[in-house]
């Protein structure tokens, strides 16, 4: 056994932005680490790095398959489930896709895993809590939902049945589930394909093209650094008292959109014009967005000790240069 008290996981998802530093941080931590990607919203580019190293084993497959799972689950000791369909405008473009990547995927996941009887980190979402205005959200604070007319909310209301089906696995058959609402992440390798603002923002900084803000500007985000989100990730894994539970898991420091994208311009020297976009013109259909995305990290502090390290601005700058790189 390596230091996390685990020596193989399963990362499904793993060529995505999170995915790909957990990786990173599992190799360091002398974890043999397999990885379940299909690439549709991950990049090779992600973990290309890791392909050298004889502890990381990349499977290009969909997690649907469940022959290809259950070889991969039967050989771990844990299995962090990541892989999903994320970002409010691939949600809003193609909402099939992500009711079945998100329901159906987490079935075969929970499925594979009680057959083995392997823990389950399951990744949930903050996007669980609809547009409530109980600022901050606590973990058994009831959810608000829009309408089933407006697909956005497809992707919530999947991420909750992952959740439901997660704790039944747990109450039902025992089998050790940790579920993480992980909210606004940032950091080196997110991209601004599927709607990410840090990284749109960014990008359009340093182009000198308009920053593109949707709505008033006056909605709000906490934003927190990834390697955070790892890190917690593991202490979770290793804690006995966490399984059976959910944790939000982010930055309860609260920046408004607008101040977000004069940040972004500041620090990446931009001329760039900010531009105000209704949403249903940014999304071409009515969109709700929540005012307010903010966690209480009362419970993840008082279990793990979980504090953010990096204060926003530090963040940004790490987060511009390396956009900066990538577009050099």
């Amino acid at each position: 056994m390596d230091s996390t008290g685990f020596s193989r996981a399963l990362v499904t998802g793993g060529a995505g932005f999170i995915g790909s530093h957990l990786c990173e941080e599992l190799l360091a931590r002398g974890v043999t680490v397999d990885v379940i990607d299909d690439l549709s919203t991950g990049r090779l580019a992600n973990i290309e790095h890791l392909l050298q190293d004889d502890a990381f084993h990349l499977v290009k497959d969909s997690i649907l398959n469940e022959q290809t799972m259950t070889l991969l689950t039967e050989r771990c000791d844990i299995v962090f489930h990541l892989a999903a369909a994320v970002g409010v405008e691939l949600i809003v473009a193609d909402p099939v896709r992500t009711i079945e990547t998100n329901i159906r995927g987490s079935e075969v996941v929970l499925e594979t895993a009680n057959r083995f009887n392997k823990k389950v980190m399951l990744a949930s979402t903050s996007e669980i809590y609809g547009k409530s205005e109980e600022v901050p959200f606590g973990e058994e604070d009831d959810a608000v939902l829009g309408a089933t007319i407006q697909s956005r909310w497809s992707y919530s209301c999947s991420k909750m049945i992952d959740e439901f089906l997660a704790l039944a696995y747990h109450k039902q058959f025992g089998l050790p589930v940790v579920i993480v609402r992980p909210f606004n992440t940032i950091g080196p390798r997110q991209t601004g394909q599927y709607g990410m603002v840090v990284p749109r923002f960014i990008r359009a900084a340093l182009r000198g093209e308009p920053i593109r803000v949707f709505g008033s500007g006056e909605q709000t985000r906490s934003f927190v650094y990834v390697k955070d989100i790892v890190a917690a990730l593991l202490k979770l894994a290793e804690e006995p008292r966490a399984v059976g539970d959910v944790f939000n898991l982010g930055s309860d420091q609260e920046i408004r959109i607008i101040d977000l994208a004069k940040t972004i311009k500041r620090l990446a020297n931009s001329e760039s014009d900010i531009v105000l976009v209704p949403y249903d013109e940014a999304y071409g259909q009515k969109v709700d967005d929540l005012k307010r995305r903010v966690p209480d990290l009362t419970k993840i502090k008082s279990l793990i000790g979980y504090e953010p390290t990096t204060p926003l601005d530090e963040l940004l700058k790490i987060v511009v240069s390396s956009i900066q790189e990538e577009l050099q």
